[in-house]
């Protein structure tokens, strides 16, 4: 199956994806891959080709239990079935750099997760940003250390080496991305500018009882 020919719509909007990661500097050079599952398996941008220059013939197709049927899909795709595989909801996975979330990591180790209790939008977007456990980007860990983490929360930092946001549609899973550098880099220059403040108890109370009314969705 030649995906581009089957599927030339859902080709172009992951290349829109690419493009608009690439834009926001999530992207340099040939890294990140985005993907979105079909009826007989994923479609995948390929390996080794910057993404911001792809081309709808450069989409890639694997099973679901990683047969390469077309082209030559990304060598992270084991993560991008493992969310598959997870999450019975997921239609789309992207996976990119994000500059500051991937800081964040580096400078706090022992962060589980990107402070939620500085921002409201966090809390209302996302409910919380976890940061993974790192593996070696290509491997079967990288997809191993996402199950615990994958079914609850659509956006998570890939300790050391970058985002990944899950979603419905190709659309939402982009958000993520884009919700998750975003609060980053809001909370990398308030904690420049002087330190980071918090909401109090009960006004965290109130954000979350308003999250669970919006339920598993990105903002």
């Amino acid at each position: 199956m030649k995906p581009y020919e089957k599927y030339p719509k859902i080709c172009r909007q992951i290349l829109d994806v690419c493009k608009n990661l690439y834009s926001r500097n999530m992207l340099a050079a040939a890294d990140g891959n985005v993907s979105f599952k079909v009826q007989e398996g994923v479609l995948i941008t390929p390996s080794g080709v910057p993404k911001a220059f792809c081309q709808p013939e450069d989409i890639a197709f694997v099973t679901l239990d990683n047969e390469v049927m077309y082209g030559k899909p990304s060598s992270e795709r084991l993560m991008h079935l493992s969310v598959y595989n997870e999450v019975k909801e997921a239609k789309a996975v992207v996976h990119a750099h994000p500059p500051t979330a991937i800081a964040w990591s580096v400078a706090f180790p022992e962060l589980e997760e990107l402070p939620n209790n500085c921002l409201s939008e966090v809390v209302l977007a996302a409910g919380h940003i976890p940061i993974v456990s790192y593996a070696r980007p290509g491997t079967q860990a990288m997809g191993d250390v996402l199950k615990e983490k994958v079914k609850d929360h659509k956006i998570m930092i890939l300790s050391r080496h970058g985002g990944l946001a899950w979603g419905e549609s190709l659309t939402e899973a982009f958000m993520g991305m884009e919700r998750l550098e975003h609060s980053a880099e809001i909370l990398y220059k308030a904690k420049n500018l002087k330190d980071l403040t918090y909401l109090d108890n009960e006004e965290m109370e109130a954000l979350y009882k308003i999250r669970e009314t919006i339920g598993n969705k990105t903002l």
